[in-house]
């Protein structure tokens, strides 16, 4: 999948995780348009596991989703870690590369995504490290709308410093639409003004996953359940606002069989198709 034809069409795909490499060696399904691994993941393997990974990648569409190049972090940023990135979607022919708008290491690495302080001061920080990201890629990158459970230090919105650091650093978007809707009943915002307030014109792809509720006010991201019908509704006005763009599930844990996970790319499916003329006619005028 090319930048510009995530621009352009609806494609619907999935996250690869190593337990389903066996299956998708021996069919994937016709609902998966394209496959999303962690860089991280694949890197530095080997062997039966490296084989098997350029057999999908010679074979099918890819894009990478990062863990670890900790955009927001004031250490400062892994240039050789960039460049291993940079060798590593040459080689498998990967032309999108999402990141999440967060930081996880500083002292040293966290194994956890930390939000950003909505501030002035970390958009000064933020904006420059990925447009360095950005020269040693030699490519636009995505970055991702991140679930938080604390905002210390606000100064501007979530949207605000969001849009602030789209444009001045002149990426792209991966809206998470359950992201969106996680953060809309942690902080209680209005997850449909958020998302239209974001910009269609730097959305890359976009994430649906499940969650789980610890409470009636706090909801965790784990990615570990299925897609609750108030994010597909959530995505069902993302189509609508910004137009058809490619969608990926993900599911990390508890992973059911492929069947069910088609069952959910299919609801996608139906969502693109019930907005592609709409979107086409954008497109034109």
């Amino acid at each position: 999948m090319t930048q510009t034809q995530s621009t352009n069409f609806g494609m619907v795909g999935l996250g690869l995780r190593r337990e389903m490499l066996d299956e998708l060696l021996e069919h994937v399904p016709n609902q998966v348009d394209f496959l999303e691994v962690a860089p991280e993941n694949w890197l530095k393997l080997g062997g039966r596991f490296k084989n098997q990974f350029r057999t999908l990648t010679d074979t099918n569409n890819f894009v990478c989703h990062g863990l670890s190049l900790s955009i927001g972090s004031p250490e400062p940023l892994d240039v050789e870690f960039v460049k291993s990135l940079k060798f590593f979607f040459e080689e498998h022919n990967i032309k999108i590369f999402s990141e999440h708008l967060s930081y996880c290491s500083g002292t040293g690495h966290m194994y956890d995504l930390m939000p950003i302080p909505f501030t002035q001061d970390a958009i000064a920080h933020v904006v420059p490290r990925i447009k360095q990201v950005q020269d040693i890629l030699e490519q636009q990158i995505a970055i991702e709308n991140v679930s938080y459970y604390g905002a210390p230090g606000q100064q501007l919105s979530e949207l605000e410093f969001t849009n602030t650091i789209l444009e001045q650093a002149d990426c792209k978007l991966l809206l998470d639409v359950n992201n969106i809707y996680v953060n809309s009943i942690n902080h209680g915002y209005n997850a449909q003004a958020f998302l239209t307030g974001l910009p269609s014109n730097r959305i890359a792809y976009g994430h649906v996953a499940g969650h789980y509720n610890e409470a009636d006010d706090l909801i965790v991201d784990t990615h570990g359940a299925d897609v609750i019908d108030p994010v597909w509704e959530l995505l069902d006005k993302a189509y609508e606002v910004h137009g058809v763009f490619p969608t990926l599930l993900e599911r990390d844990f508890n992973i059911p069989t492929m069947n069910v996970l088609t069952k959910e790319l299919d609801i996608i499916h139906a969502l693109q198709a019930k907005h592609f003329d709409s979107t086409v006619s954008k497109q034109r005028a």
